[in-house]
């Protein structure tokens, strides 16, 4: 029922935008609760990989004296990765274009985000 939900707020958030390609729902430990990735991604390995970089991130922030961590954004060649927190329990990690209008899809991250936190 749970997953359900989870997965239901993910196929809203994939459609809020064409330039989101995939999108997940990770624990703070690196486990997915919930993903629509393309079949060519490892689930374990993006769920390790989100939640080791939030957790650095989270780091960061504080040792830096930059305040309570809001997402991690990672630029790539071929596009982007965004994780945000989504509660104090879980992780959101979307994939997007390299074109994207990240300021929509930060607005709609933080959204799915908040629907999330709400669930867990």
């Amino acid at each position: 029922m749970r997953e359900d939900m989870l997965r239901s707020i993910l196929s809203e958030l994939n459609g809020t935008s064409a330039d989101i390609e995939a999108s997940a729902i990770i624990s703070t430990d690196g486990l997915i609760m919930a993903a629509q990735l393309p079949a060519e991604l490892d689930e374990d390995r993006v769920g390790a990989m989100s939640a080791a970089m939030l957790s650095l991130g989270d780091r960061t922030s504080q040792e830096l004296a930059r305040g309570g961590l809001e997402q991690v954004l990672v630029k790539g060649d071929n596009g982007y990765v965004l994780m945000t927190h989504a509660g104090g329990d879980a992780v959101v990690t979307v994939m997007a274009k390299p074109n994207a209008k990240l300021g929509l899809i930060f607005l709609d991250v933080k959204r799915a985000s908040e629907n999330i936190a709400k669930l867990i």
